[in-house]
């Protein structure tokens, strides 16, 4: 099993930026893919973007090109989210989530391993 515990959420001014933590534990070896989605109230969850676990390969939503950036540090078994100049919308439970090779990486069906979610709330 994976244990994924994400950090860094809070609230921030339209134009912001937070940073995202997630950290992973247990057999982490057997991680290929690390991916970020989010979840608004009464909206289904939604991919943000993902990282190769062994490469720096990253794909990110078109809704988030150009603001945002997921990295992955190795040593530390960690995956980031790096959010700039943020909207109200970006308003949500942010997750993340492990998956295996294959999957849809848009797709939340396909990952594994989840996280408990941190807020980001985004308003003045």
């Amino acid at each position: 099993q994976v244990q994924l515990v994400e950090s860094g959420g809070g609230l921030v001014q339209p134009g912001g930026s937070l940073r995202l933590s997630c950290a992973a534990s247990g057999r982490t070896f057997s991680i290929y893919y690390m991916g970020w989605f989010r979840q608004a109230p009464g909206k289904e969850r939604e991919f943000v973007a993902a990282i190769r676990w062994s490469t720096p390969i990253t794909f990110h939503a078109d809704s988030v090109k150009g603001r945002f950036t997921i990295s992955r540090d190795n040593a530390k078994n960690t995956v980031d989210l790096q959010m700039n100049s943020l909207k109200p919308e970006d308003t949500a439970v942010y997750y993340c989530a492990t998956g295996p090779p294959g999957i849809i990486l848009t797709s939340s069906r396909g990952y594994d391993y989840w996280g408990q979610g941190t807020q980001v709330t985004v308003s003045s």
